[in-house]
C-alpha cells in the first residue's frame, strides 16, 4: 500500500476488477484511508464489468459520503453496476474510446434447483427493486429519464463517450493525464482462472 501523505491535495486510486466483495471492501478501505489523511480531492480512475447489485448499491453511498472531492473517470469500460458507481462522482470524465453497457438486473441460478412460484415473484421482485434503485440513481444524477432507462436496461445497450456526455453521464471527454508527483494507489485482485 502506498503512503498517504496526511493533506495531500490530490491522489489517484485505480480500480479496474469486478464489483464483488473483496473488490468493494478494498476500495472502500482505500478511500477511508485518504479520508483518514484528509486528502483533498481523490481521482478515481475506473474499468468495471460490473458485478453484484449490492456491493455496488453500497460503494455509491459510501463513495458519495467521502469528505474528500470525487472525481471519477472511465479509463475503459463502466458496465452493469459501475454506472451507479461511476455516478458517484462530484466530477466524471470518460477517454474518447470509452463505454458505458447498460442492462437489466439479473441471477444465476444454481443447476438443478427446484422453483416454485413462490420462489419466481420473490425472485423477479428483487430484480425489479434493484433494477428501480439503479434506476433512480441514474435518473437523480443524469439527463436520462426513466423511460430512457427502462429502455437502456430492456435492451443492454453499449454507448460511447459522446453519448455519456449528451445524456450528462460524464462532464467531459478527456484523455487520462496522471499528474507527476501525486501518490497513485493501484488496487490489483487475484484473478480467478477461466
Amino acid at each position: 500500500m502506498v503512503d498517504i501523505p496526511k493533506d495531500a491535495p490530490l491522489v489517484y486510486v485505480s480500480f479496474s476488477a469486478e464489483i464483488l466483495p473483496i473488490t468493494t471492501e478494498t476500495l472502500i478501505a482505500t478511500m477511508a484511508n485518504c479520508a483518514n489523511a484528509q486528502v483533498k480531492k481523490v481521482y478515481l480512475i475506473l474499468s468495471t464489468p460490473g458485478g453484484n447489485v449490492m456491493n455496488g448499491m453500497n460503494l455509491y453511498h459510501v463513495l458519495k459520503g467521502m469528505p474528500f472531492d470525487l472525481v471519477i473517470h472511465n479509463a475503459g469500460n463502466v458496465d452493469s453496476i459501475g454506472n451507479v458507481i461511476f455516478l458517484a462522482g462530484k466530477e466524471r470524465y470518460a477517454t474518447r474510446n470509452a463505454t458505458f453497457m447498460f442492462h437489466g438486473v439479473g441471477f444465476n441460478n444454481q443447476p438443478n434447483t427446484r422453483m416454485e412460484e413462490k420462489d419466481c415473484r420473490e425472485r423477479l421482485l428483487s430484480i425489479l427493486s434493484d433494477q428501480s434503485r439503479m434506476g433512480n440513481i441514474i435518473a437523480q444524477n443524469t439527463k436520462l429519464s426513466a423511460g430512457d432507462i427502462a429502455e437502456l436496461f430492456k435492451e443492454a445497450q453499449t454507448k460511447d463517450a459522446t453519448f455519456a456526455l449528451d445524456k450528462g453521464i460524464i462532464h467531459e471527454v478527456r484523455e487520462l493525464q496522471i499528474t507527476y508527483g501525486c501518490p497513485i494507489i493501484s488496487l490489483v485482485f487475484q484473478r480467478q482462472s477461466v
